[in-house]
């Protein structure tokens, strides 16, 4: 076990490829943008939805509600339809369907046509975000390759929500609530214009195409009555017959896709991955995240419109110190995952968010942007970007590229999850004390800063409470350094690489396409890079 891999210097043509791959990645984190974007977006708008397509005050939620359902329910579905089909194909069949009903939404008519039509967006943003994911995941060897790309990746989805309340914002003020569906259109049509020349067709390389449509309609369908039961909570109550009922449902149809999985012989979601134990605590760290963030900047955005009473516009602006921060620090974030691994990066990343939210739960009735707002924004965006990054690095780790589509539309359901679960307990907990508040102080009002603001800040503290849980989970469950492997494992490993290299060899004698030949480099070196984590010399030469 002694000697080298020999990295030979790119020629022309392999410059070309991997220049390539970079302008790739800039178009798959352009289209996780618009997504990420579009979730915020909405929010700012909906006053202005309300007034023009004369919704209800409790039909008015099903505009967030019904994106959500679709968007949350069929991620993990789409990142396995992705593996099966081509992730390529489902890249820009998800994105050719979000630009399309982006056009409907901004042209509805009513309060039906907007929600039917936010729906099928979101059924495209399921489609789209996983297969965007695993592309990455496909195009870019696992180590430090992978963790820059990973980097940009990450600001992006961090930056998404804070850039989607500034954008909302001003293009309602300025404009009209259409237009925060319309910016979509040249994007979407701009992406789908370069992706057949910037992005490669893959798929697994399975030896069944099986699908398994009782694991998939259990999960599915599962997923979208949580979403819908999570929403519901928070208009009618946790102890209703209905909302029990439907929570019940879900549970059951969970239970029963496990349980289909464990049989099937060819498994939508194989359970086999939940054995990488980085991968695992990755998910259930971004539950957690998930149900930190979103519910921050729920909470957030109600603080400054009802007790700052700030307009859409300027609560937009108020978040830009936030995401300049999760962009300038992602860079950091992948660069010490690097160097010191996932744990340690992912548990300061939560621990910073906790004490953000600490400040937050502080913040007073009459509180000043720079004095009371802008240092918890700082501390929030540095915790993020800390967060984001290991949590989307972890959730890929070790992963074999036949399952980076479920993989990657497993990490994403984790954060929406998690976040459509915080975001309706949050508002929960909020409502009670502000009630609570009202009732022991004469004179308060429901709708008064100071009961607004006793109810918030103890939505915070919880929060604060379940990012510092998630830190605990990260401490402990997160394998330390690339997840050692045994003297057997590694000498598997070896024999693996040779034999790739005298295939390599054999195939360039008999005149391979450029395309076979780059497909085993990556590979080679993808594994050089994991016997490098693993300090282990080895002797190929290559």
């Amino acid at each position: 076990m002694s000697s080298e891999i020999v990295a030979q210097p790119l020629d022309g043509r392999e410059e070309n490829v991997d220049t390539r791959r970079w302008l790739g990645l800039a178009v798959i984190v352009a289209a996780q943008f618009m997504v990420v974007l579009d979730v915020a977006i909405v929010n700012v708008a909906l006053p202005s939805i309300k007034t023009d397509l004369h919704f209800s005050e409790t039909s008015l939620q099903w505009v967030i509600t019904a994106y959500s359902i679709f968007f949350g329910g069929v991620l993990l579905l789409g990142g396995r339809l992705a593996d099966l089909l081509g992730r390529r194909r489902l890249f820009m069949i998800g994105l050719a369907l979000f630009t399309v009903f982006s056009l409907l939404d901004g042209l509805a008519w009513s309060e039906t046509s907007l929600i039917v039509f936010r729906s099928a967006q979101g059924l495209g943003a399921a489609l789209l975000s996983p297969a965007a994911l695993s592309i990455l995941t496909t195009t870019f060897r696992e180590g430090r390759e992978r963790n820059v790309a990973l980097g940009i990746w990450g600001a992006a989805s961090g930056s998404g929500g804070a850039a989607g309340v500034l954008l909302g914002g001003a293009l309602t003020s300025a404009l009209s609530w259409s237009w925060i569906f319309f910016i979509n259109i040249p994007a979407g049509l701009l992406v789908l214009a370069v992706t057949p020349w910037l992005l490669s067709e893959s798929r697994a390389d399975l030896k069944h195409r099986t699908f398994d449509f009782a694991g998939a309609a259990s999960i599915t369908t599962g997923l979208m009555v949580l979403v819908y039961a999570m929403t519901r909570a928070t208009q009618h109550g946790w102890l209703t017959t209905e909302t029990i009922g439907l929570l019940a449902a879900s549970a059951l149809l969970v239970v029963a896709f496990v349980v289909i999985e464990l049989r099937s012989k060819a498994p939508l979601l194989p359970m086999r991955i939940f054995r990488l134990r980085t991968l695992t605590a990755s998910n259930v760290t971004g539950l957690l995240v998930g149900a930190s963030i979103f519910a921050q900047f729920f909470l957030l955005t109600l603080y400054m419109q009802q007790v700052l009473h700030y307009s859409a516009l300027k609560t937009g602006v108020a978040y830009i110190s936030l995401t300049l921060t999760i962009i300038a620090f992602s860079a950091v974030s992948q660069a010490l995952v690097t160097r010191f691994g996932i744990r340690w990066v992912l548990t300061a990343g939560l621990l910073f968010s906790a004490a953000a939210l600490v400040l937050f739960a502080r913040l007073p009735v009459h509180g000043s942007y720079f004095g009371d707002l802008f240092p918890a924004f700082l501390l929030s965006g540095i915790g993020l970007a800390l967060a984001f990054v290991p949590i989307s690095i972890g959730g890929l780790t070790g992963v074999r590229q036949a399952d980076a589509g479920i993989a990657s539309g497993l990490i994403n359901t984790s954060q929406q999850i998690g976040g459509a679960i915080g975001v309706a307990a949050a508002t929960t907990i909020a409502t009670t004390f502000t009630t609570r508040f009202v009732d022991v102080h004469a004179g308060a009002s429901q709708l008064g800063g100071a009961a607004l603001t006793h109810g918030f800040g103890i939505a915070f503290y919880v929060l604060a409470g379940v990012a510092a849980f998630g830190a605990l989970v990260a401490a402990v469950l997160v394998e330390s350094g690339a997840g050692g492997m045994s003297a057997r494992e590694i000498d598997d490993l070896l024999l693996h690489i040779r034999g790739l290299v005298l295939v390599r060899e054999i195939l360039r004698q008999r005149g391979a396409s450029a395309a076979e030949l780059d497909a085993h480099t990556a590979e080679l070196e993808r594994l050089k890079d994991r016997l490098a984590e693993l300090a282990v010399p080895a002797t190929v030469g290559g």
